[in-house]
């Protein structure tokens, strides 16, 4: 069974903490897809990541080209996993499901602490995904640092 965790940001923007996420992710080898909202997000974070700092360059791609197999990163606002993913990071209240984090090395839902909308579907999400008998971490930077502030145990 695969690693969910929330992040909840509230110090910095989503914009900032997805690149620092997607890097561990890709130094530990794994295949990322950010799944978002729609094609205009989609093609918003590729700008970002395209705009970022030279040395923190992560190779991405949006979905739909001719080599998503081979993108470390793929975004892509559908609702469908592509082949050989092993993380799985949802932006914008993304839909994720029980059985993508059974299948998944990594699930991280991100959401923004501003947006009383994005913290309400967060919500909905962990009771939703909890209630499934998943395990869950719940991740706060309230404190000035990431810390796991809540967990819930996988039913048995």
């Amino acid at each position: 069974m695969g690693t969910l965790r929330f992040y909840h940001v509230t110090r910095g923007s989503v914009a900032e903490t997805l690149p620092k996420l997607l890097g561990r992710a890709f130094d530990a080898g794994l295949r990322v897809q950010i799944r978002c909202a729609d094609a205009d997000r989609a093609e918003w974070i590729d700008r970002a990541l395209w705009l970022g700092p030279e040395a923190d360059f992560l190779p991405h791609g949006i979905a739909g080209g001719p080599h998503d197999g081979m993108q470390p990163v793929l975004i892509d606002p559908a609702q469908r996993l592509a082949p050989g993913i092993a993380c799985l990071m949802a932006l914008d209240g993304a839909e994720v499901t029980a059985d993508e984090v059974r299948a998944l090395g990594r699930v991280f839902v991100i959401f923004d602490g501003q947006d009383e909308a994005a913290v309400a579907r967060a919500r909905t999400q962990w009771t939703a995904l909890t209630g499934a008998g998943l395990g869950a971490e719940y991740w706060s930077e309230a404190s000035g640092r990431w810390e796991c502030a809540r967990t819930a145990a996988p039913a048995t």
